[in-house]
């Protein structure tokens, strides 16, 4: 009976294990080389906008001025970068939210924005490009970019590359959370859960 309770014991220690291992098998994308970093980062809270730990609301449907709820982490210059998060759409009244921002400090302006249309449409703001349709209230989405800076910027969603777009060179840094793009309104409440941050 010991013997049994003991083997118990090793196989609910090795399950417990396996458990906790599998969220690394979804880490960074291209793997090879990277390390893991953990830059800082401000809130941004702007109009309607309200944070509360990884929850970002826009509370109003205004469809003008400067509505976001955000975190911007430090700015990066030169090599290899590479964001994951997981976000989750608890409800969306409104549409066309930006979800992650890649900024181009030195342009003083977006690089790359991913946003969610209300139906679920996850597209590049610039281009209007559509990644994919997972975006739907409920489901949980898991983002990986991967910037080379002054060569290209990659996209990836679940897992899947879903778009790629020229870099130019300089200064960049990464935010996500909502914000109501040119085009967009609230009300709309994401959850963001797993970031990570890595370079080569």
């Amino acid at each position: 009976m010991l013997t049994r309770l003991r083997a118990l014991v090793v196989t609910t220690t090795v399950g417990a294990t396996s458990l906790l291992a599998a969220p690394h098998a979804l880490a960074e994308v291209e793997p090879g080389g990277w390390v893991s970093v953990s830059p800082g980062y401000t809130e941004q809270e702007r109009g309607c906008g309200q944070i509360s730990g990884l929850t970002f609301q826009l509370t109003c449907s205004t469809a003008s001025g400067d509505q976001r709820a955000e975190r911007r982490y430090d700015t990066y210059t030169g090599g290899t970068r590479q964001f994951e998060g997981s976000f989750r759409i608890s409800s969306l009244s409104g549409t066309r939210i930006s979800l992650k921002q890649t900024f181009n400090e030195s342009a003083a302006g977006p690089y790359f924005m991913l946003a969610v249309e209300r139906g679920g449409r996850l597209y590049a703001v610039h281009g209007g490009t559509t990644l994919s349709n997972a975006g739907t209230v409920g489901a949980t989405v898991r983002v990986n970019t991967v910037h080379q800076v002054g060569s290209q910027h990659r996209t990836y969603i679940n897992g899947s590359l879903k778009h790629t777009y020229a870099s130019p060179g300089g200064s960049f840094y990464d935010k996500f959370g909502a914000y109501r793009t040119d085009s967009g309104n609230g009300p709309a409440t994401v959850v963001w859960s797993n970031v990570h941050f890595w370079r080569k």
